[in-house]
């Protein structure tokens, strides 16, 4: 089977990629889109389905916006589905956080059907829960591929890992040029060369330290005078007469 006869479906728990994303990366504005092209790779892709639940309106009306503009872009990506659990709030919110329900049945029940249907024959799994184990095992039993991406290291979710064909790791390396905004890189500071030490330059000899030279005769000539070298001034004190008579300066 070449790559372009292996039909791939990706099934995306999309609450545990955002916390992982959260986690791992510090960040969750991924595209969706990149990603997705880039576990199916050379391959054939059939659908997307995308999992989630949508954020009260009434409870979190700031976080509803901010969820309705992504899942309004997970709808317009081409060949993919958007499926919304229910988020449940009790009546203790906002001291009790709200939960999840019908995600997992709904993603695992899609998964068995195109199965069944032999509407794929790789399922790529995005999702970290364990549950998923038996509907994966059974996928597999019918003849299916079943690849499995996952945050974290090695020892996080052994179960999938075991039942996995194929394990794609996401991680920095994976996601490197798949966000939606880049962020500024930080400036590198350039390092000046240090400079050398110079040797200390040798002081030119003194006057004084000069040695004299004697006096060259030629001839009739006279002497060439001897060249002192200067010497400082001192300040000038008058020296006070020689004393005599008393030693106590009377007369």
């Amino acid at each position: 089977m070449t790559d372009r006869d292996d039909r791939v479906m990706i099934f995306i728990d999309g609450s545990n990629m955002y916390h992982s994303l959260k986690a791992h990366c510090h960040r969750t504005d991924i595209d969706l889109a990149g990603f997705c092209a880039k576990l199916v790779d050379k391959r054939r892709l059939v659908r997307i389905y995308y999992y989630n639940v949508e954020v009260g309106q009434r409870e979190e009306p700031e976080r509803y916006k901010d969820q309705r503009v992504f899942l309004d872009g997970v709808e317009a990506m081409p060949y993919t589905e958007l499926r919304l659990g229910r988020l449940v709030y009790t009546s203790g919110w906002p001291n009790t956080p709200p939960f999840e329900k019908g995600v997992d049945v709904m993603l695992a029940t899609d998964m068995l059907t195109h199965c069944f249907k032999d509407n794929y024959n790789t399922a790529i799994l995005v999702a970290g829960d364990s549950d998923f184990v038996g509907a994966l095992q059974a996928i597999k039993d019918y003849g299916k591929h079943i690849e499995i991406a996952l945050f974290g290291e090695e020892r996080t979710s052994v179960p999938l890992r075991k039942v996995a064909d194929v394990i794609h790791v996401i991680d920095g390396n994976m996601l490197r040029g798949m966000w939606k905004t880049q962020l500024p890189q930080r400036s590198r500071r350039t390092r000046r060369p240090r400079q050398q030490q110079q040797p200390p330059k040798e002081q030119p000899t003194t006057s004084l330290q000069q040695p004299i030279q004697p006096p060259v005769i030629n001839g009739n000539s006279q002497p060439t005078p001897i060249q002192l070298p200067p010497v400082a001034q001192q300040p000038w004190y008058p020296t006070p007469p020689p004393h005599r008579g008393n030693p106590n300066g009377l007369e």
